[in-house]
């Protein structure tokens, strides 16, 4: 079995927008990866809530992620019971012999170390930190990674949860192909 060289970025795309399209744009034009793997995350332990249901969440990262060069949705988190842990998904793609990168924004760098099994995390990959508004891209020890170059998009799935419904074009937010689907979850 040949070994790929696999790019994880899991959230919960409590709705994906064009931020997290951005980045997987970027990740793929590094050539650095065989694959994309998109994870919709099922219990965030570190996330009070979510908008959508799982399935909701789901069906609106594949309507945004699909069409990308690389990218593969996985339903992999929202299979297993309980809190959703990145190093159980690690775990799982390298039982495969594959190499695993992390890929998270910098506004996520200062709490990795909290992330659960930190160090295991930090032993089985290197980070690919995307830049962001007030974020850090330097990695706490024991992480090691590099910056994914891409300009910095100041836009969050909690910005749009927010807006009014009527006011604003979701068009400069989502990707064409969410609108539809997120107008009807959202009712």
């Amino acid at each position: 079995m040949t070994q790929r060289r696999i790019g994880l970025f899991g959230g919960t795309f409590d709705p994906p927008h064009k931020g997290h399209v951005a980045v997987l744009r970027a990740a793929a034009a590094m050539s650095r990866f065989d694959l994309l793997e998109v994870t919709v995350a099922g219990d965030p332990y570190q996330r009070a809530g979510t908008m959508f249901s799982a399935p909701e969440r789901l069906a609106l990262a594949e309507a945004a992620f699909d069409q990308l060069a690389l990218v593969e949705v996985s339903d992999r988190e929202l299979r297993r019971s309980g809190p959703t842990y990145t190093i159980d998904t690690v775990r799982e793609l390298t039982a495969d012999g594959d190499r695993v990168d992390l890929i998270i924004g910098a506004d996520l760098v200062d709490r990795l170390a909290t992330w659960h099994e930190a160090d295991a995390l930090a032993a089985a990959v290197l980070v690919g930190v995307v830049p962001r508004p007030g974020g850090r891209t330097d990695l706490p020890a024991p992480f090691r990674g590099y910056e994914i170059p891409m300009d910095p998009v100041d836009l969050t799935s909690t910005f749009i949860r927010e807006l009014v419904p009527g006011h604003g074009d979701l068009r400069d937010f989502l990707p064409d192909e969410v609108i539809p689907l997120y107008e009807r979850f959202r009712g």
